[in-house]
């Protein structure tokens, strides 16, 4: 509890703006925007803008509708953004242990009711640990997808934050993720460097550590959405830091009955908000409205298992000839689960 109260100290006091962090790991980008949530953006006010230390954007699609829980949701920026993807009838619960930064997104929760139209709020803020998600009141099966932006490494217990976040989800729920990885495991002089910590390098996970601890607790393989190299601008914190390299990555995990070892061809409908003529579902495959696309047993036991269920048109593979389906565009990428660290 001493080492969570030093880092909510750092997030809560130490940290004023965004501009004081000493790194840019916290703040790596992850893919081009797109407009319709830069124009949500533009619609949270300022100051929970401002007191936002997450790194990048984490937004999974196919909003509409849903409960969303955001692990660390800090001033509420995110929470405030997907409360208007997912739109009046779904709900967005954020969970901080700073108080804080809690105070910043509890300030403005009647501001952004009234600033989308709704007749009430659907976001509501919980103080608590990301490791102790039954302790903060969050019940078990209760969430469609779980996002976190660069706030698990900063736990002690990632097998925890996993398991929990298993638990609260639906089946065929989704646990979307951005986070800090390194290329090896950590020493101990990094991992207890109090700044390396408040900037999300001295927790992180290697991505290897990651795949083993999300399959053990119940979780789909993690696919690797995007990745790109984090670069320590700090000449004092680079010494420190020797020959480890990083990566801010994004990773998608699904709660989903045992995967299937047969393939499938899927067509998707194009009917995604945002997404209506191709869906860049992680870092291998794509799909292009109304193509015909084959996917391995793991890909389509997640597509028919989750929310993108009723977003596709299914049908197995070695379709007797004659069948109104277009000749499968095969991805040839070799499936990918590392983050290039190089």
């Amino acid at each position: 509890e001493a080492v969570l109260r030093n880092k909510g100290d750092y997030y809560g006091k130490t940290l004023k703006k965004t501009s004081d962090l000493k790194s840019n790991a916290c703040l790596a980008p992850s893919q081009p925007i797109p407009a319709f949530i830069l124009k949500a953006l533009k619609k949270i006010h300022p100051e929970v803008t401002a007191k936002y230390y997450g790194c990048g954007l984490v937004v999974p699609e196919c909003l509409e509708g849903c409960r969303l829980l955001d692990l660390g949701s800090g001033s509420g920026r995110d929470c405030y953004m997907l409360s208007q993807l997912v739109g009046e009838k779904g709900h967005v619960t954020g969970i901080d242990m700073t108080e804080d930064q809690l105070e910043v997104a509890r300030k403005y929760v009647d501001h952004h009711t009234q600033e989308f139209g709704y007749e009430k709020p659907n976001v509501d803020f919980v103080q608590g640990y990301i490791e102790a998600l039954k302790e903060a009141g969050l019940k078990e099966n209760s969430f469609d997808i779980i996002i976190s932006n660069c706030v698990v490494n900063l736990s002690p217990d990632k097998r925890k934050v996993l398991s929990d976040a298993y638990r609260v989800l639906k089946d065929g729920g989704e646990l979307y993720f951005s986070d800090v990885y390194s290329s090896s495991k950590l020493s101990d002089e990094i991992k207890n460097h109090k700044v390396l910590w408040g900037e999300c390098l001295g927790g992180a996970l290697w991505w290897e550590d990651l795949v083993r601890l999300a399959q053990e607790v119940g979780f789909s393989p993690p696919r690797l959405v995007t990745a790109n190299v984090v670069t320590v601008d700090n000449m004092e914190l680079e010494a420190v830091l020797g020959d480890y390299k990083f990566v801010s990555a994004t990773y998608r995990l699904f709660k989903i009955p045992k995967i299937s070892n047969k393939g499938s061809l899927v067509i998707y409908n194009g009917n995604i908000t945002g997404f209506e003529e191709s869906l860049e579902f992680d870092s291998q495959y794509t799909f292009k409205v109304d193509e015909v696309v084959e996917v391995d047993g793991e890909v389509a036991s997640i597509l028919s298992h989750s929310r993108f269920a009723e977003e596709f048109t299914f049908q197995p593979p070695g379709l007797p000839a004659g069948c109104s389906v277009k000749k499968p565009k095969v991805c040839t990428n070799t499936r990918t689960i590392a983050p290039n660290v190089s």
